[in-house]
């Protein structure tokens, strides 16, 4: 059983780069750019510090000694460093680019592909809003940190290694005494960086819950305005985009006070070691030309040390979000192929059997759903089920696709326990005609072939004849071309279930979920959707959830389900001659229903 996940705000914050270290994974496809990338990057610093040498030469040989054919070569050496530089630092920023885009697109459809192989249960305790704003807003940080801010890092501690070499090279008394200084400067730099990698974490929870409420008001917006509640969302929305930008707001007050201590702290041990060095030029223990370089590696490997500590936060922000990422490609699915699984047998018949069936939904294992379910349905038989609201009807059409597993017993497919059959494979052969079906935003070709490939336009038309659909489908302004809007708000009821039945029609399953399709239409709708499920049921194993028990009187048989237990079996004449709770429920109904003709 997976554990319910804890809020944003409990979750523990990223204290280290870590997660940024299984990007690797993604990034070694691309391992040749990487090294190109890395050679510039060496190539860039490299040319930083050697203007350290340049102006060394400049002052000390071209100034100095006034000669102005030694400043012409000084300055020819200057340009060819420029020019160096230049050149790499294209190469390296458009590499980076490259495979920071590159990683975070593989980074996305890793994460999306895992998303949807995961089972219906993580979705019960994880909102999508989360999961949109870790596949945007997260994704867009990390590929930042990849194709810049992780370059900015590699080349700022390289300024520094390199910029202390040449310090200790140009004069080790001074470069002692920066040393000194060192701990002075990067203690308190790293006591402020916990705060703000704390609120690194704490800031991209805050966008998440943002966009977990948008998606939420969005999809519901028809009762949103219904019920005249945009006033509350407006309000509940504010407070949210609120709590973000405090957040936000502190992280980059922090950040702000990180960058002014840093420069206060290294260009003022910059002050103190120009003092030294003045003294020691007077002294002449030092050439002019040297204090220059001495300043130039001195202030380089300052603002190298004091911008660090900025990308470090930056970094850890990445690692934050990898580490929100890599928590979703690394949740495990409950439901998963078998190692071996076993193939259906040819043709596939659509046996049905519930053997001492047990379930209980995994984000509340102690209400019991279903108990001791036995039943057998045969190939071809047409089964209505029948009972109260939370009686089981509909778990047993998640536990047919295998949405969940059953805690205790089996349920088989022509006599194979669906644990062993691939779930794509069973799925393939099971078609869903539910209540509020999904239209999805395209044409109706491409609704109706949904899930199918190599369907023809002809076959997709056949079944939408079938399905009484072609009469309004051929009647929109560009007929079956015609987009039918995100969740089909261009269609009306009606309209929108026979294109589910052509859907299921085309499909030509061997087993058939109807959750009563005709519940909420109107009589002109229901006739033809009606036609249409009697010519999809013809010849497959059919199971309805019934509503309206005057739409179950054609089926082979009703089964009626009370609180999880199979509590009666037969025809409609038979049952009610048996009284109990199917007679009751269908006096209640058919005696109201003559109210209303009334």
């Amino acid at each position: 059983m997976r554990p319910t996940p804890p809020p944003p705000s409990q979750r523990p914050t990223t204290r280290n780069l870590g997660p940024l270290l299984r990007l690797l994974g993604f990034v070694r496809p691309y391992l040749g750019r990487v090294l190109l990338a890395a050679l510039a990057l060496m190539v860039a610093a490299g040319a930083v510090l050697a203007f350290g040498q340049v102006i060394r030469e400049v002052v000390d040989s071209g100034l100095k000694t006034g000669s102005e054919a030694a400043l012409n070569r000084s300055l020819l050496l200057f340009l060819v460093v420029v020019l160096a530089m230049a050149g790499a630092i294209l190469m390296r920023s458009y590499l980076l680019a490259w495979i920071g885009e590159r990683v975070v697109a593989d980074v996305r459809t890793a994460v999306f592909s895992r998303v949807l192989g995961l089972d219906v249960g993580f979705f019960e305790t994880t909102r999508t809003g989360e999961i949109i704003s870790r596949l945007t807003s997260d994704t867009t940080l990390l590929q930042t940190v990849v194709g810049s801010t992780l370059a900015m890092a590699l080349r700022t501690s390289l300024l520094v290694l390199g910029g202390l070499i040449m310090l200790a090279l140009t004069s080790p008394h001074l470069t002692g005494l920066v040393l000194l200084g060192v701990p002075v400067v990067v203690l308190p730099l790293w006591l402020i960086g916990y705060r703000l990698r704390r609120l690194a974490r704490a800031s991209q929870d805050r966008i998440a819950d943002v966009g977990a409420y948008v998606d939420e008001v969005l999809h519901a917006i028809r009762t949103v305005q219904s019920f005249c509640h945009e006033a509350i969302d407006r309000a509940r929305y504010g407070e949210r985009v609120e709590a973000a930008f405090e957040t936000a707001r502190r992280r980059a007050r922090l950040s702000a006070a990180l960058g002014s201590i840093a420069t206060a702290l290294t260009f003022g041990a910059i002050g103190v070691v120009l003092w030294v060095g003045g003294r020691e030029v007077l002294a002449g223990r030092l050439t002019g030309g040297e204090l220059s370089a001495f300043l130039f590696y001195a202030v380089l490997v300052a603002s190298s040390v004091g911008s660090l500590s900025e990308i470090v936060g930056e970094l850890l922000r990445g690692a934050g979000a990898s580490e929100r990422l890599m928590e979703l490609l690394a949740t495990p699915t409950l439901i998963s192929p078998p190692a071996h699984p076993l193939p259906l047998p040819e043709p596939v018949r659509g046996q049905i059997q519930f053997q001492d069936l047990g379930f209980a939904y995994p984000a509340h294992p102690e209400i019991p759903v279903l108990s001791d379910l036995a039943l057998v349905i045969e190939p071809g038989e047409k089964v209505a089920l029948v009972g109260p609201s939370g009686a089981g009807k509909t778990t047993l059409f998640q536990l047919l696709l295998r949405f969940y597993d059953p805690q205790r017993g089996a349920i088989r497919f022509d006599g194979i326990d669906l644990r062993d059959l691939d779930p794509r494979q069973l799925r393939g052969n099971i078609a869903v005609v539910p209540q509020d079906p999904v239209i999805f935003g395209a044409d109706a070709w491409e609704n109706i072939r949904y899930g199918l490939t190599g369907v023809t336009d002809a076959q997709v038309r056949d079944a939408a004849q079938a399905a009484h659909a072609t009469e309004f489908l051929d009647r929109l302004p560009q007929g079956f071309d015609t987009f039918l809007g995100e969740r089909g708000v261009r269609l009306s009821g009606g309209q929108r279930q026979r294109i589910a039945i052509a859907r299921a029609i085309l499909r030509d399953p061997a087993l058939l979920l109807l959750d009563e399709a005709t519940s909420a239409l109107d009589a002109e709708s229901e006739r033809l959707v009606q036609l249409a499920l009697e010519e999809l049921m013809k010849g497959r194993t059919s199971i309805v959830i019934a509503h309206r028990l005057a739409t179950v009187r054609k089926v082979d048989r009703i089964l009626v389900l009370e609180h999880g237990h199979l509590v009666a079996s037969g025809t409609h004449e038979d049952l009610m001659g048996q009284g109990g709770l199917y007679a009751r429920l269908a006096s209640l109904q058919f005696r109201d229903q003559a109210a209303d003709g009334d």
